[in-house]
Parts: C-alpha cells; structure tokens; sequence
C-alpha cells in the first residue's frame, strides 16, 4: 500500500501544481460541441453543491468562446440545454479548450490545459482507494483536494475529524467557498451532536402556512426527518419510517419532516404516494433549505432522534437501526 501511496501522490502532485491561491481573472475558455452546429451554451459557477448560471455564449458553427470574470482556479458547469446536468470541469487562469460531445444520453468533455481537471479526472477514479487524509496530502495545494474533502469525504467525518482535515490543506485554500462551509458545517454539527437540545425554526407546510418545530417537541419522541422526492435513498429509507411510525405513534413516536425539494407539485406527489402520515415542511430551496443548514446536514436521507425534553439522542439512525432503537425506548 505504502508503495501504491507513493506513486498516487507523485503523479496527483505531477498532474495538479497550479497557482496556490484563487484570483479573479478572465476566462481564455475555447470549446467545440460536436453533434450541435448553432445554438447557446451556459457557463454555470458550483455554489454549494448547485450550479447556477452566470453567463452564456451563442455556438456558432459547434464552436463557442467565454471571457468571463470569474474566481480562478475553480470548478464551473458548461450546459446547453435547461434539463439536465451540466458538464463539469475546473477552470483555471490559462488558456483551456473544452471537446463536448453532444448527445441523448448526456454530454462529454475532453478538457485541455486544466492542471486541476487533470486531477479532478484522475481523483474520481482512483478517490476511493484512499483515505481523505492521503488524498489531500498528495497536494494539499490544490483545489481538487479542498473540492474533494467538501463533496466526497465530509459525509463520513465527524465534527473533529473534518476540523483535523481542513488544517492538512494548505493556507492558501482556506478561503476558498470549500473550506469556508466546511468550517461553518464544524460548528454547526457540533451543535447538535447527541446531548444537545435541539434547535427551533419555520419552515413552509403543504398549506402554505408556517410551521414551528418546537411546537411539535415535548410530546413523546421525535424524528426530524431530513428528504427530498428527488432523493432515491430517500424514497428508498421512506418505507422503513412508515413502518416504525405505524408501529409507535400510540406510543408517542412522530416524525417531522423536512423536504429539500424545490417543485412544489414533486414533494406533494411523495408525500401521497409514499404514504408520510406526519407533519411536513419544505422552502422548496434545495440545497438552500434553512433548516438543513441550521442542522448541518450535508447529504439525505439524514434524521436526528429527539426526545420528549428535546435532546437529541441519535442521528442519522435508519432501517433496522431505527426500529431497535425504538423497541429500546419503549421496551417491544
């Protein structure tokens, strides 16, 4: 392994030196669409794990250009339709040439003159073969490796393992939209770990009118329950809370639930055809939500198990696990 090591950092330290801060500077962005002659093409910048639209660019003869001032180096969407996902690429203050296929099932790039794509390509094959520590220390310069531990690692690190995380990349990242949330996203899931009293807020029900969780704690156990229609794991978990609702609610046992969704008429649809016999709320804002981001969730299906005084004493407890952890409480 210790071999294996060595070789990942050589070559991810070959592929990525680049410049060891981000600037603002204009795109030098070139790019030919195969399988499109005429037609408008949308730069997306990656904001929290949404891409939004900050400019565009007409494709005349399958070829298009953008000069843009953007924060550089850092990781944009290329997208020619509103459906969809936009092809991803990390851009970076050079000249880079952008070779999209075009097609039905989805659109391709070859990107050239991107150090940073270069890394982002290679990480997400070879990501995960390696630890989070391992894959920031082969260049803790980067921003690939700053990307990396906010999209793909932080899911599985506790509080004061992405603090440890965050100080191995190097100072000038620290910055970057990455570290900044993830810093945030530290003090944040420390405040609701087991033993904290859960936090209050107001969301939006079904109805449209406002609705405060504290108002439905003091009762018997809760499960704030974060989803979303969109979510597959979601819709997949949704089930098994069904079950343990329908087998404790005369118990005291309820779920609130929060949706990330953003179309009103999806989150409706869930809610019947999944059966959510409880209380729910959603701003329809995403990845935005408040609440989410008041509890620090960073991926769904994600719940906190709260008790009648309003103490958290689990998260993100599913499936079977939260079955027996409700035949603990109240003892079948």
């Amino acid at each position: 392994m210790k071999n294996k090591l060595t070789l990942f950092t050589v070559s991810m330290l070959f592929l990525a030196t680049q410049a060891s801060a981000q600037k603002v500077a204009a795109l030098r962005l070139t790019g030919k669409i195969e399988g499109l002659k005429e037609g408008k093409i949308y730069l997306q910048q990656y904001d929290n794990k949404v891409f939004k639209t900050i400019d565009s660019a007409l494709v005349h003869n399958g070829r298009f250009s953008f000069g843009t001032q953007v924060q550089l180096p850092e990781l944009y969407g290329l997208k020619l339709n509103e459906e969809g996902h936009p092809v991803q690429l990390f851009l970076e203050d050079a000249p880079i040439e952008v070779l999209i296929q075009y097609g039905e099932n989805g659109d391709h790039a070859t990107v050239r003159g991107s150090k940073a794509q270069d890394y982002f390509e290679r990480a997400n094959k070879e990501q995960r073969k390696y630890t989070a520590k391992q894959f920031i220390e082969a260049d803790p310069k980067s921003i690939v490796a700053a990307y990396a531990l906010f999209r793909n690692y932080s899911y599985n690190l506790s509080p004061d393992e992405l603090e440890e995380h965050t100080k191995l990349l190097d100072a000038s990242l620290q910055q970057t939209q990455y570290v900044r949330i993830l810093k945030d996203l530290i003090l944040k899931q420390r405040a609701v770990l087991p033993g904290n009293k859960a936090l209050d807020f107001v969301s939006i029900g079904p109805d449209g009118n406002k609705i405060r969780f504290s108002e439905h704690l003091g009762k018997g156990y809760v499960l704030l329950d974060f989803w979303a229609a969109w979510c597959g794991p979601c819709r997949r978990e949704n089930p098994n809370i069904v079950a343990a609702f329908q087998k404790y609610k005369n118990h005291g046992f309820s779920v609130f639930g929060v949706s990330l969704d953003k179309k009103k008429a999806d989150w409706l649809k869930a809610i019947k055809d999944d059966g959510l016999d409880w209380t729910q709320v959603s701003d329809l804002s995403f990845w935005d939500t408040e609440a989410a981001a008041l509890y620090g969730v960073r991926f769904i299906p994600s719940n906190l198990l709260i008790d009648e005084h309003g103490i958290i004493v689990a998260r993100n407890i599913k499936g079977d696990a939260l079955l027996q952890k409700l035949k603990e409480i109240y003892g079948e």
